[in-house]
């Protein structure tokens, strides 16, 4: 019987993949913690492991991985940032999960959008202790309103599709357009400038790190919106702090946080934070920060475990489907 280690395993990811292994004939053991070059020796006897998105799967990781003879990392995620593809290459082989629920990521999206936009948020928290007083809660209507989409994969599209039922214009960009001429397709800079909300959907890569920054974040229009559910890294925090304070920036959306990997996923309510920047960021008053929770459904989670437990089946089986490869830049 095959084994797999699944890391960083939460008890939401447990009953979709015990329900996979079992039908799929695995044995599964679930480990708490992040695999990291501290953990791997855990993945020892292991036929694969089963990573997320604060795994570091970097060299040295990987050297151990080969060693051990583990044949494969299964991504249950979209994202690859975390893994050293140019260490992996001929070595061992990277799957991923390319698109679980798309749908989910884009409603959390304007779910963080509505509530910034209309302070629905502050208002809970108000009536909550029974005051039910609207001041400062004035917020302006998304019809008519331009959204600049940066990213127009799966996920991209779909909130694309959310902001046209709300009356909004659109504009995209990507560096791979899709051309079946469904979307409107403008230069980075008009994204920037001609936006009210702003909204990154693409995947981290070495080439749009911090492509939010002081430089673009001055070309946007006064008051604009950032929402980011991709990665944390595709927003430089403290240029976007800069932009708050100032003003420039009117909110600020947040699934993602670029050092994320400490904090989320886990319990800080009774412990002192030590990340300066996380502290600031969160005490401004337009800033909403959601612990990456944006794939978060009952239908993703059923399709992450299939789509890896697929991924798994095939590799095994002789046939590599999803896989990640390293190419050079």
């Amino acid at each position: 019987m095959l084994k797999f280690a699944l890391f960083d395993a939460r008890e939401y990811d447990r009953p979709a993949f015990e329900r996979c292994s079992e039908k799929y004939g695995f044995a599964l053991k679930f480990f708490e913690t992040k695999l990291n070059e501290d953990t791997v020796t855990l993945a020892n006897g292991f036929d694969g492991v089963i990573v997320f998105v604060n795994d570091t799967v970097n060299k040295e990781v990987i050297d151990k991985l080969t060693e051990y003879g583990v044949k494969i990392i299964a991504l249950r995620c979209a994202g690859f940032n975390n893994v050293d593809l140019k260490s992996a290459k001929n070595r061992i082989t990277v799957v991923r999960v390319p698109a679980y629920s798309p749908q989910a990521i884009a409603e959390h999206t304007m779910a963080l959008l509505l509530s910034a936009v209309r302070k629905i948020h502050k208002a809970y928290i108000r009536t909550r202790s029974f005051n039910f007083s609207i001041n400062e809660f004035t917020g302006f209507e998304l019809q008519g309103k331009t959204v600049g989409i940066i990213g127009t994969g799966r996920i991209g599209r779909a909130f694309i599709e959310i902001c046209r039922g709300f009356g909004m214009q659109v504009v995209c960009y990507d560096p791979h357009p899709d051309e079946n001429g469904k979307y409107n397709y403008v230069p980075l800079e008009t994204i920037f400038s001609g936006s009210d909300i702003i909204s990154l959907h693409c995947p981290l890569t070495a080439e749009n790190k911090h492509i939010i920054n002081r430089e673009t974040i001055s070309k946007m229009k006064n008051g604009a919106i950032i929402l980011n559910t991709s990665r944390g890294q595709l927003i430089d925090t403290q240029a976007l702090i800069e932009g708050i304070r100032s003003e420039k920036i009117g909110a600020a959306c947040l699934d993602v946080y670029e050092e994320e990997s400490d904090v989320f996923f886990e319990d800080h309510s009774s412990v002192i934070i030590r990340d300066d920047t996380l502290l600031r960021l969160i005490s401004l008053p337009n800033v909403i920060v959601t612990s990456h929770q944006a794939f978060l459904t009952r239908e993703a989670l059923n399709s992450i475990a299939e789509t890896t437990s697929e991924n798994l089946r095939c590799f095994f089986g002789g046939k590599t489907q999803n896989e990640v490869e390293y190419r050079e830049q």
